[in-house]
C-alpha cells in the first residue's frame, strides 16, 4: 500500500513536471516548442497508426543530484537485459507480421514507439507520458485540433506497480494499455483501470492455480513468502483470502520478503521455515528475492521443503544451478503459457546496428544490444576502451554464433504474451475499420476512422475483441480486461549428471464450460525426497471415521485433535466437525463408523429365564390337571365331598387359568398380548380369589348351622347363591378390564430409556389408574378372604380347611406386596419377569396349601378318607 501512495504522489509530481516543460511562446504565437525532452532509450517504426511499448531493457537506473542549484540532468540506465530486449523485438517483430497480412487491416500500415523504463517507477512513467503526448520539438497548431493521437495503445508495462501508476493517468483519457506481464489483481478494478487489459493472467487466477495444486496432493499446511511490492502484498492477500474461503488448507507463516539483503531478517525467515512444520513453501517474489533468501537456505542446510513457485520465478535459469539444485529440485510452479512464434528467430538474426549512430527509429537501444552482445563499442569509444584492449564493433558481427538465450525461441512465455497483446490492438483496429457507416455502435450509429480515432473508441473494440493465435490460443478479455486465464505447470528436474531442466508437467486453466481444470502429469513429476512421491505437510492427520475433529484453541483450523465419537453416534468421514446421531432404532458399532440395528430384548421363550418361567407355568398347569384328575376320580370320597367338590374343582380350573395366562408374559409383545395378558391375569385371579372367598364363607356357614338354630344360615349359601356370588364378583373385573382396554388399552411399546444400545419390548400398561383398580380388587378380596379364614382359624378340626385357607392367603398377599415394589423398579423385560413370577409363585401357594393335604390323604393315607374320620369321630394314626 506505501508503495502505491508513493506511485501516486510521483504521478502528480510528474504529471506537473511534463507539462510545465511545454509552454506556449506567446499567447499569440501559432506554434509551442518543447522546452526540454525526456532522454530515453528508444527504438522506433513510423507507421499510419503507431503503437507504443514498455520494456524492461536495462535493469538498473542511476538518477542525477536534485539539489535544483543547477538544471537536473537525465538519468542514465545500465545492465542490459538481453531478455527484454527480446521482448521489445517480439513487439516489433508482431508489427512487422501483420503489416505483411493482407487480411489483416490491410492498406493500412502499423509502426511502433517502444521505450526502456529501465525497472524504475519515474523512468517508466516519463515513456509513458512520452508515448501518450509525442516528443515533437514543435507544434503547429490549429484552429481546430484534429488526426490521430501520437499512439493509439500501448503494450506493456511489465511491472504490476508500475502498470497501476501509468493506467491511472491513461484511464483518464481512455487510451488503451495491454499488459504483457503486470498480474496484481488489483488492476481487475474496472473503476480505477478503465482502459487497462493484459495477456497474462492475473494474480486470481494464479493463486487459485495454487489451490487447486495444493488440494491436488493433499498438502492443507503450508508457508507463504511475498515480496514486499504491490506484487506480493496483493497475492499475500488474495491467497490469505482465497485459502480461507476454500477450506483447502490453512498458512503456518506468512513473511515478507525486503528487496534489500537483511540478513538478520532472512536468518529469522530461514529460521522460521526451519521450525515449523509446514514441508510446502509457496513463494510470491521476484528471482531478486529468491537469491537472497537461498543464499540464508543454503547457509542453514534447511532441506526437506517443497517449494512452489509463482510466476515470477518459475523459469529463473539464475536459480537453476547445482549449487542450489539440493534444496530446490522438484519445486513445483506456475509459468506464463509458452507459445511458438514461427519466424521470430529468423527476425532476431536480420537485428543491424546503426554505424552512423542515427537516432532516427531509435536504433540506439539496438546499438546497446550490439555492444552488450559481442562485448565492443561502436565509434566514437569511451575514452580509453581501445588502449584497455577492447574492441570496437564494425556492424559485421555474426549473431548465428553467438551461444546465448537471446536467440533461443524454445521457451517463449513472456514473448508470446507480447504477441498476443499487439495482435490484440491489431484485431480490435481491424474490427473498426471494418464497421458501416449507420451501423456503428456510436452516437448517431456512427463509426470511428482514422483520421478522427479517439482513443476511448478504440477501448470499446478492445473489450469486443476474440481470435486464436497461430498455437491455437484463444484470446478475449472479459469484463475486468483479463484475458481467458491458462498456465503451465512446471517441474525442476535435477538430472543425474547434475544438470538441471524445468519441464512442462501439466496445466491449468479456466473455461466457460468446465470451470477451473487442472492437468498434471504425475509420472513426469520429479520429487526431491529420498521416497521419490509427493511429502507430506499437514498440520495434523486426517481423523479417521470414527471420530470427528475438535480444532486446538488459538491454532489455524487444520490444527485438530481426533475426538472418537460417543455412543449412540457416528461418523463415516474423514475430517467432520461432528458426529451424528443414529436413527432411533438404530446404535452406533464398535468402531463408530456405522449404524447398526440396536439388539432387541424381551422376555423370550429362547433365553434361560424365560425357559424356566415357560416350564414353571406348564408344570404348574400339568399339576392341576393332575390334580383335577385325583379329584375327579375320588369325587366321591369323603374327603372330596366334604370340601365342596363343586367349587374345589372352579378353584383348580382358576388356579389352571392363572398358570397358563403367565405365558402371555413370555415371546415378543404384540397388540393383542398386551391387551390380553393384564385382563386375563385379572379375570382368572379374581375367579381363583372368588372361589376361596365363597369357600371361606361357606365354611363359616357350615359351622354355624351345626349349632343349634344355625340352620337357616345355610339357605343363603346354597349352590346357585355360591355361583352367583362367584359370577358377580368376577364380572365387576369383567367390567375394570373392559374400561381400561377401551379407554386406554395396553400396547406394545419399544423402550429405550434403560439402555440406549438397546430396545426393550415391553407392554405400556396404558392407564396406570386402571392397573392399579385391577391388583387394588384383587388385593380387596384376597385381603377378605383372608380376614375371613383368619376368624374361622379356630373352629374345630372337623372345620380345618379355615386354616389351609388362612395360610394360602397369607402367602397370597405376601407374595404381591411384594410384587409391587419389585415391579415398579424392575426395568423392561424384567418387570415382566417380576410379575410371572408372582402369578407362579401365588398359584403355586395357593395349589399346594389348599389341595396339597387333600392330596396327602387321598393318595398316601386312604384310611383317613372316611366319613368318620372327617366328622371328627374316627381315629387317626
Amino acid at each position: 500500500m506505501l508503495s502505491l501512495v508513493h506511485a501516486n504522489l510521483l504521478l502528480f509530481i510528474l504529471m506537473y513536471c511534463y507539462f510545465s516543460f511545454t509552454a506556449a511562446s506567446s499567447l499569440s504565437s501559432s506554434s509551442c516548442h518543447s522546452r526540454g525532452q525526456f532522454h530515453l532509450n528508444s527504438m522506433q517504426k513510423s507507421g499510419d497508426l503507431i503503437l507504443g511499448g514498455l520494456f524492461e531493457v536495462h535493469f538498473f537506473s542511476i538518477f542525477p543530484d536534485l539539489s535544483f542549484t543547477s538544471e537536473p540532468q537525465q538519468p542514465t540506465c545500465h545492465g542490459f537485459d538481453v531478455l527484454g530486449f527480446r521482448q521489445a523485438k517480439t513487439m516489433a517483430f508482431a508489427i512487422d507480421e501483420i503489416n505483411r497480412n493482407s487480411n489483416l487491416l490491410p492498406n493500412v500500415t502499423l509502426g511502433f514507439t517502444l521505450y526502456d523504463n529501465c525497472v524504475e517507477l519515474g523512468i517508466g512513467f516519463r515513456a509513458a507520458l512520452s508515448l501518450a503526448s509525442g516528443q515533437e520539438d514543435q507544434i503547429i497548431l490549429h484552429n481546430t485540433c484534429v488526426g490521430n493521437p501520437p499512439v493509439i495503445g500501448i503494450v506493456g508495462d511489465s511491472s504490476s506497480t508500475r502498470s497501476i501508476a501509468i493506467s491511472t493517468v491513461l484511464g483518464l483519457y481512455s487510451i488503451p494499455m495491454v499488459s504483457y506481464f503486470a498480474t496484481c489483481s488489483c488492476l481487475s478494478d474496472r473503476k480505477k483501470y478503465p482502459s487497462f487489459f493484459r495477456t497474462i493472467p492475473s494474480d486470481a487466477f494464479q493463486v487459485h492455480a495454487l489451490i487447486q495444486i495444493l488440494k491436488h496432493f493433499g498438502w492443507t499446511w503450508a508457508g507463504l513468502l511475498v515480496s514486499d511490492d504491490d506484487y506480493g502484498l496483493h497475492a499475500a492477500r488474495s491467497f490469505q483470502s482465497e485459502l480461507s474461503q476454500s477450506g483447502e488448507g490453512c498458512l503456518a507463516y506468512t513473511e515478507i520478503l525486503s528487496l534489500h539483503k537483511e540478513t538478520d531478517e532472512l536468518r529469522r525467515i530461514v529460521n522460521v521455515m526451519k521450525k515449523s512444520t509446514a514441508r510446502v513453501v509457496i513463494v510470491f517474489a521476484h528471482e531478486s528475492h529468491m537469491i537472497n533468501l537461498m543464499e540464508e537456505v543454503v547457509r542453514q542446510n534447511v532441506t526437506g521443503l517443497q517449494w512452489m513457485a509463482s510466476e515470477a520465478w518459475t523459469t529463473a535459469v539464475v536459480l537453476q544451478t547445482p549449487h542450489l539444485m539440493p534444496y530446490l529440485g522438484g519445486t513445483l510452479g506456475i509459468a506464463i503459457r509458452r507459445g511458438e512464434i514461427t519466424g521470430l528467430r529468423e527476425f532476431l538474426l536480420q537485428i543491424r546496428p546503426d554505424l552512423h549512430h542515427n537516432n532516427s527509429y531509435g536504433n540506439s537501444m539496438v546499438n546497446q544490444f550490439w555492444e552488450f552482445t559481442f562485448k565492443c563499442r561502436f565509434e566514437p569509444a569511451p575514452a580509453g576502451w581501445v588502449e584497455g584492449g577492447g574492441i570496437l564493433c564494425t556492424g559485421q558481427e555474426d549473431l548465428e554464433n553467438v551461444n546465448n538465450e537471446f536467440l533461443d525461441v524454445s521457451d517463449l512465455r513472456p514473448e508470446y504474451n507480447v504477441y498476443k497483446a499487439v495482435y490484440a490492438l491489431a484485431y480490435s483496429l481491424d474490427e473498426m475499420l471494418q464497421c458501416k457507416p449507420g451501423r456503428g455502435p456510436f452516437s448517431g450509429n456512427s463509426c470511428a476512422t482514422l483520421q478522427t480515432l479517439e482513443p476511448w473508441q478504440h477501448v470499446y473494440y478492445l473489450e469486443r475483441v476474440n481470435f486464436t493465435t497461430p498455437f491455437g490460443d484463444q484470446v478475449s478479455f472479459d469484463e475486468n480486461g483479463d484475458v481467458v486465464p491458462i498456465y503451465d505447470v512446471m517441474n525442476w528436474l535435477w538430472l543425474p549428471d547434475g544438470s538441471t531442466k524445468v519441464q512442462n508437467v501439466g496445466e491449468v486453466k479456466r473455461s466457460a464450460f468446465k470451470g477451473e481444470e487442472l492437468i498434471l502429469d504425475e509420472d513426469k513429476i520429479f520429487w526431491n525426497f529420498e521416497s521419490k512421491k509427493p511429502g507430506r505437510s499437514v498440520c495434523s492427520e486426517s481423523c479417521p471415521p470414527g471420530t470427528h475433529m475438535v480444532r486446538r484453541k488459538g491454532e489455524p483450523k487444520c490444527c485438530f485433535d481426533c475426538i472418537p465419537c460417543s455412543e449412540g453416534k457416528i461418523n463415516n468421514k474423514s475430517n467432520s466437525l461432528e458426529c451424528t446421531s443414529c436413527p432411533e432404532d438404530f446404535w452406533s458399532n464398535h468402531q463408530r463408523d456405522h449404524c447398526v440395528p440396536k439388539k432387541t430384548e424381551f422376555l423370550s421363550y429362547d433365553e434361560p429365564l424365560g425357559f424356566c418361567l415357560t416350564a414353571t407355568s406348564l408344570l404348574g398347569t400339568i399339576i392341576c390337571a393332575v390334580v383335577i384328575g385325583i379329584f375327579f376320580y375320588h369325587r366321591r370320597t369323603p374327603i372330596v365331598l366334604a370340601n365342596n367338590s363343586e367349587l374345589s374343582f372352579q378353584l383348580l380350573l382358576s388356579l389352571k387359568l392363572c398358570f397358563l395366562c403367565s405365558l402371555l408374559f413370555i415371546g415378543r409383545p404384540r397388540l393383542w398380548t398386551c391387551q390380553l395378558r393384564h385382563a386375563a391375569f385379572g379375570i382368572s385371579f379374581v375367579l381363583c380369589v372368588s372361589c376361596i372367598l365363597v369357600k371361606t364363607m361357606v365354611v363359616l356357614a357350615v359351622f354355624k348351622a351345626s349349632k343349634p338354630g344355625g340352620g337357616a344360615s345355610l339357605k343363603w349359601f346354597g349352590a346357585m347363591q355360591q355361583r352367583g356370588t362367584i359370577l358377580f364378583l368376577t364380572s365387576i373385573q369383567v367390567v375394570i378390564c373392559t374400561a381400561w382396554l377401551v379407554s386406554a388399552s395396553p400396547t406394545p411399546n419399544k423402550s429405550t430409556q434403560y439402555h440406549n444400545d438397546k430396545i426393550i419390548y415391553e407392554c405400556s400398561v396404558g392407564s396406570s389408574v386402571g392397573f392399579g383398580v385391577l391388583l387394588g380388587y384383587i388385593g380387596m378380596l384376597a385381603f377378605l378372604s383372608f380376614l375371613i379364614a383368619f376368624l374361622a382359624r379356630n373352629l374345630p378340626d372337623s372345620f380345618n380347611e379355615a386354616k389351609l385357607i388362612t395360610f394360602s392367603m397369607l402367602i397370597f398377599c405376601a407374595v404381591w406386596v411384594a410384587f409391587v415394589p419389585a415391579y415398579i423398579s424392575s426395568p423392561g423385560n424384567h418387570a415382566d419377569a417380576v410379575e410371572v413370577f408372582a402369578i407362579l409363585a401365588s398359584s403355586f401357594g395357593l395349589l399346594v396349601a389348599l389341595f396339597g393335604p387333600k392330596c396327602y390323604i387321598i393318595l398316601l393315607r386312604p384310611e383317613m378318607n372316611t366319613k368318620k374320620v372327617i366328622m371328627g369321630r374316627g381315629t387317626r394314626s
